[in-house]
């Protein structure tokens, strides 16, 4: 599931960029068509919300708030590991020091819900088509890729106009 939702989660915002701006960008840290803080968000749904899976309300603002802090984090390590934004909300009204903002959390609530309710069973059922070893053989090749990918791209980051800005990062004692 954690490549499902990182390669949703790149799909959806290659594809926002598009229609917005008319302009390929194709978005994120890494060099493949993932972005990790999406698949890490719908684990920790899968694995941490899933006792709130039956109070959809309730459910839509713990999705909002535990994707909010990992939103938050990643983008705070990003900007301390590479001095650079990947994102950057702070002309938006209702957000925190530019890293998240309230309309990305009401998006990541309703695309949370919508992944619990619709597209989860719908995986499950096509992914329980496949053998066990089957699902393991494709989660190795995967993961092996993905972690080329990150070593790679730790050295290497994808960056550039409209993916990413450099940070200003203050001296210390200032």
């Amino acid at each position: 599931m954690f490549f499902v939702f990182s390669v949703a989660g790149w799909l959806w915002e290659v594809g926002l960029h598009l229609v917005q701006d008319g302009v390929f960008v194709k978005r994120g840290v890494l060099s493949g068509p993932w972005l990790p803080i999406y698949g890490t968000g719908g684990v920790l749904i899968m694995l941490v919300l899933r006792r709130f899976f039956d109070r959809p309300l309730k459910l839509f603002f713990l999705i909002m708030g535990m994707c909010g802090v990992v939103e938050y984090l990643t983008g705070w390590f990003l900007e301390m590991y590479f001095h650079t934004k990947w994102w950057d909300y702070s002309n938006l009204t209702f957000q925190i020091q530019g890293r998240v903002c309230l309309a990305g959390l009401l998006v990541f609530g309703l695309g949370g819900l919508a992944f619990v309710y619709l597209i989860r069973p719908a995986l499950e059922r096509l992914l329980g088509r496949l053998s066990l070893h089957s699902r393991e053989i494709l989660c190795m090749i995967l993961l092996g890729i993905f972690l080329i990918d990150l070593l790679w791209s730790f050295q290497n980051p994808n960056q550039g106009a409209g993916i990413s800005k450099p940070v200003i990062m203050a001296a210390k004692g200032t």
